[in-house]
């Protein structure tokens, strides 16, 4: 089966962005938002990266329902 890049609906703080891309690249989201906010504090870019990806990000599908 293909990896594909998607947004995380369980490691999610605002819109699952970083959350999808430690997913995918399998680290630590945590990781990725300590970059992410670097990235945004040396110049900006980080806000507009992160907007753009979650537009063009899909959303992770949902698990099957919980049975109980």
């Amino acid at each position: 089966m293909q990896k594909r890049l998607k947004r995380s609906r369980t490691e999610k703080m605002i819109g699952g962005v970083c959350g999808g891309l430690g997913e995918y690249f399998g680290v630590d989201p945590t990781i990725i938002r300590v970059l992410w906010v670097a990235m945004t504090l040396l110049g900006g870019a980080g806000v507009i990266a992160y907007l753009i990806l979650w537009i063009v990000m899909p959303l992770e599908s949902p698990g099957p329902p919980a049975r109980f």
